[in-house]
């Protein structure tokens, strides 16, 4: 069967197999399966900025035009021998698995599908049509385990130049695997946090993430997330002259709302609600703790979660270069996504 076991994708998408022409990436971790795609795309050897080369698909669209994929897949390349068909974000689309299944049986030399699904059932659907192909691969994406979490944090070391302590590794991994790029971003955070260092030690991950279940500065970003702009001026106080850092604030607003910009691009891409997004949250969404991010999902979207977001990564810079500002820096970066928060609640 054209399957390969989860231990198996990543030295299959190394060398991968040039009589394959559909590969199909699944599995509950979003981000792995997005990452994955990615590595299989550069591996084609197309240019992935080029849309006559490139053909990017949502499987929703796949779904709503009957044939779409079938048609593109026929369309004779222009300026290059073939043509990379990317389907994102498909699920159990009936019509997407019945142009897959007349590829799986009339196959084209000049055109590549790839894939990207969330968790499909064995012998169903899209996924049974190409687990039983000859001419087509299913790659399965799980949460990371430990070996895969090392791997991930070695190349984000490795892309910085930077080393880290054993202890600060194993502290690290406890905060690490739901998401793969959630993983990465934590990692990210991690480095940014220790720009100019040679080796990464434990006081710096205890800085960037800490307990975060019991941390004192939960509440700062549950005001920051409901826009409660008194409420959370009045907790980030408390935190700085508790003597907590300010960094840590920001470290726990940019995971959450990394976690909630996921799930908002689920809720975008799938037309799904709130709630049923919370729900099926990987890692799971304690429960205490579900209205409030159902109320930030509807608020947020995607583009005001960048911003957002990209407005922490600066303060986080900001500080760094000027550690005697720091608690007004964050302050400043901090309550402005507040006061965006109470805007966007009034809409």
């Amino acid at each position: 069967m054209a399957q390969k076991k989860a231990f198996e994708v990543d030295g299959w998408l190394a060398r991968p197999d040039p009589r394959i022409s559909i590969v199909l990436l699944y599995g509950p971790d979003r981000g792995l399966v997005s990452e994955r795609a990615k590595a299989f795309a550069g591996k084609t050897g197309l240019p992935l900025d080029d849309p006559f080369s490139v053909v990017r698909l949502e499987g929703s669209e796949v779904d709503r035009d009957e044939g779409r994929l079938l048609d593109e897949a026929r369309t004779v390349p222009m300026f290059s021998d073939r043509r990379l068909l990317w389907v994102r974000n498909a699920s159990g689309q009936k019509a997407l698995a019945d142009d897959v299944k007349a590829l799986t049986a009339e196959p084209v030399r000049d055109a590549i599908i790839l894939i990207e699904a969330g968790d499909l059932k064995k012998g169903v659907g899209l996924r049974a049509v190409v687990e039983g192909a000859d001419n087509a691969m299913a790659l399965p994406c799980y949460a990371d385990e430990a070996r895969d979490i090392d791997t991930v944090i070695d190349d984000e070391l490795r892309k910085a130049g930077m080393a880290m302590t054993l202890e600060a590794r194993q502290a690290l991994r406890r905060n690490l695997g739901g998401d793969r790029l959630a993983s990465r971003g934590e990692i990210e955070k991690l480095v940014l946090y220790a720009h100019g260092q040679k080796e990464i030690g434990l006081e710096e991950v205890r800085a960037m993430s800490g307990d975060v279940s019991g941390a004192s500065y939960d509440d700062a970003v549950d005001a920051l997330l409901e826009g409660k702009v008194g409420d959370f001026d009045t907790a980030f106080t408390r935190h700085c002259q508790g003597g907590g850092q300010p960094f840590q604030v920001l470290s726990s607003a940019m995971r959450q709302l990394q976690q909630i910009q996921v799930m908002r691009g689920q809720m975008e891409t799938g037309g799904r609600n709130a709630a049923s997004v919370v729900a099926a949250a990987r890692p799971p969404v304690f429960f205490s703790r579900r209205k409030l991010v159902e109320k930030t999902l509807e608020r947020w979207n995607s583009e005001a979660l960048g911003r957002a977001l990209t407005r922490l990564h600066q303060a986080v810079l900001q500080t760094r270069r000027r550690p005697d500002l720091s608690v007004a820096l964050a302050r400043q970066a901090l309550l402005g996504i507040a006061v965006e928060s109470a805007r966007l609640a009034q809409r």
